[in-house]
């Protein structure tokens, strides 16, 4: 068997743009899908997955290791988002065209699974909040969803530091929604790797009334050694690592004892293979894995093949809602039960992509929102539900 070709496609999702790849064999009907979709870096991160094209045509597919490290080592300039995110996908690609070919879904060429279903904590349910009082109905809605973890960022425009009114305005946000569902869910404030040291020791501090389950990203994610003096000053525990592209930068992190919980990404930080060994890492630390998944389909049906097989996984992220088209450009079939996404058993990553309404939904440019004060504006009025319950 001979890779033949690969495609990349982008595909409009209100937010952001997913990246999906096909990667192509020479066995009638035989292709794998991945996923690598970077927001606001879309059209870069597909040429990325192009410009690796001479590393795949004509090679076995099944050889993934061989291609990994070729791919990292030939990069030169290692690491990073683009090059991570575009060997990312192809990764994924290559494990669902292996566990296809074998007739198996790729959890059981990772070791089997230690779980039949994936805790889930939700992002976005408080679209489009914009009060205290509004974002305590959206958090018991998402409770009546069955979440018992929520997730969001109260922190509107600020940037480095924020001033005594948005402070107390993110403190409301965070009040309110817990008094809704404190004896119903867990409460997880998002950061975005906005605050200086000292601002974001401040916030740590005034956390701790809460009973936050973790603050995350509360400093800009290139300084671990500033993340570790966060974590050391303040009694809340800390989350990171969306942002970091490997094992390589995670060594730093476990070195410096600067998270609590760790956050890769796998489509962006080397892929199915690489997280499995980064949350080895974590294992040896006692760290909880808990994987960044606010993106699409592809990447959300290769997390769950990979968090199904890891023995110290602890909570997935997911997107309480999404476009309504997301049924629509791929046959996802994910159940949803209380609280947990139950791990498909087909073979592969056990998900496929519709080119035909990908064509529908063509690239729109969209711009980062965390500085601009419209945080919540992250899914439309018509968003539904992509789970079946």
């Amino acid at each position: 068997m001979k890779i033949t070709s690969l495609k990349t496609f982008i595909c409009h999702a209100y937010r952001t743009n997913w990246v999906f790849i096909k990667l192509y064999t020479n066995v009638d009907g035989l292709y794998g899908v991945g996923e690598a979709t970077l927001e606001y870096k879309e059209h870069t991160v597909a040429q990325a997955c192009n410009e690796l094209k001479s590393l795949l045509i004509g090679k076995d597919p099944h050889r993934i290791e061989e291609f990994w490290h070729q791919a990292y080592r030939d990069g030169y300039w290692r690491g990073g988002a683009v090059l991570m995110s575009a060997i990312s996908a192809i990764e994924m690609a290559l494990w669902d065209i292996k566990g296809k070919d074998l007739g198996v879904p790729v959890y059981q060429l990772l070791g089997g699974k230690v779980r039949e279903a994936i805790p889930c904590y939700a992002n976005g349910w408080f679209s489009p909040a914009k009060t205290p009082d509004e974002f305590a109905e959206k958090a018991l809605q998402a409770v009546g969803q069955g979440f018992s973890a929520l997730k969001w960022d109260p922190f509107g425009s600020s940037y480095l530091q924020i001033d005594r009114k948005g402070l107390n305005e993110a403190m409301s946000c965070i009040g309110a929604v817990y008094d809704a569902v404190k004896d119903k869910a867990d409460i997880i404030i998002e950061a975005h790797g906005r605050f200086d040291i000292p601002t974001a020791v401040r916030i740590g501090n005034a956390l701790s009334d809460f009973d936050i389950l973790w603050y995350e990203e509360p400093i800009p994610p290139q300084n671990l050694e500033g993340l570790a003096q966060v974590k050391n000053r303040i009694k809340v525990p800390v989350s990171a690592g969306e942002r970091l592209y490997n094992r390589w930068e995670y060594r730093s992190l476990f070195e410096l004892r600067a998270a609590d919980f760790i956050q890769p990404d796998v489509s962006h930080a080397g892929g199915i293979m690489e997280l499995k060994k980064i949350a080895a890492m974590a294992e040896a630390y006692h760290i909880p894995f808990c994987p960044h998944n606010p993106s699409g389909p592809v990447a959300n049906a290769a997390t769950l093949q990979l968090a199904g097989c890891v023995s110290n996984f602890f909570l997935l992220e997911t997107m309480s809602s999404d476009v309504s088209w997301r049924s629509e450009i791929c046959d996802e079939d994910i159940t949803f039960k209380n609280g947990q996404m139950i791990i498909p058993d087909n073979p592969g990553l056990g998900i496929d992509i519709n080119e035909k309404e990908i064509e529908k939904h063509p690239y729109v440019a969209k711009e980062l929102r965390h500085f601009k004060g419209n945080l919540t504006d992250i899914r439309p009025e018509d968003a539904e539900s992509f789970f079946n319950r």
